[in-house]
């Protein structure tokens, strides 16, 4: 939420609710429904800028492999949350190494899903960054191709034009979505495609893009180096005025 208005939150609930279809549940209540439920429980405890977490989970009625007889419970969460990453490391580029854990075949889990088993590789990724002093990890899919960072989708910059994994197999994020609106608009090429971790050499500026870390400009992936400028800068304050309304 910023400035007391929760941006794109339709598509954030109906994304919600695809996911859950992913997942073989149903949840109970409409698209307006947790939109409505989102607002509420921001106005209730007077927050006007926040990060909103929507979350549908099973029950404890039946506590073994299935889940049939289980109940389908949604919550809302909203808290104050100034930045995911730190505003001065971010505006230097910050720093990922290479996660050990690959993003899953989509033939072994729901991987299109937002969905919380799908974040324990990713929360282990992040903590074994962190530990060893980055700020993050950039994870590759099953077959080697670079794939996201581990709660965020990732971009990069070659001779003006932006390149970006293919979401087939991963989320296809909201913010990057909207990113790629952005540059189009702008009159930047975006491709669309697979990219080995060795291509990263070649490029010469990194980005990452999500609800939480919105845009965040990378200075270093492992041993590549990237220095933020025109795009990953320009698209960083492009997606600041675009959430606050003055774009």
């Amino acid at each position: 939420m910023y400035d007391g208005e929760i941006f794109k939150l339709t598509a954030h609930s109906e994304r919600l609710k695809r996911s859950a279809e992913l997942l073989d549940f149903e949840i109970p209540y409409s698209v307006a429904e947790i939109d409505q439920a989102c607002k509420d429980t921001c106005a209730r405890n007077g927050l006007t800028d926040c990060y909103i977490r929507p979350v549908a989970y099973l029950g404890a009625e039946q506590l073994s492999v299935s889940s049939i007889n289980s109940k389908v419970h949604v919550a809302i969460a909203a808290w104050e949350w100034p930045s995911y990453f730190d505003p001065e490391v971010k505006k230097k580029g910050i720093s990922l190494e290479w996660a050990k854990w690959r993003r899953p075949d989509p033939a072994t889990a729901p991987s299109t899903a937002k969905a919380a088993g799908l974040y324990m590789i990713c929360t282990m990724s992040k903590n074994a960054a962190e530990k060893r002093g980055f700020n993050d990890a950039l994870m590759l899919d099953w077959r080697g191709y670079v794939a996201e960072a581990t709660g965020a989708n990732v971009f990069f910059v070659k001779d003006g034009v932006i390149h970006t994994p293919d979401v087939s197999n991963i989320l296809d994020g909201i913010t990057r979505q909207t990113v790629i609106e952005l540059a189009k608009a702008k009159g930047i090429e975006v491709v669309v495609r697979n990219i080995l971790p060795e291509e990263l050499a070649d490029f010469s500026e990194c980005f990452l893009t999500g609800s939480a870390a919105e845009v965040t400009p990378v200075g270093q992936v492992g041993d590549y180096r990237f220095t933020p400028a025109e795009i990953s800068l320009g698209l960083m304050d492009d997606y600041g005025k675009l959430v606050r309304g003055q774009l």
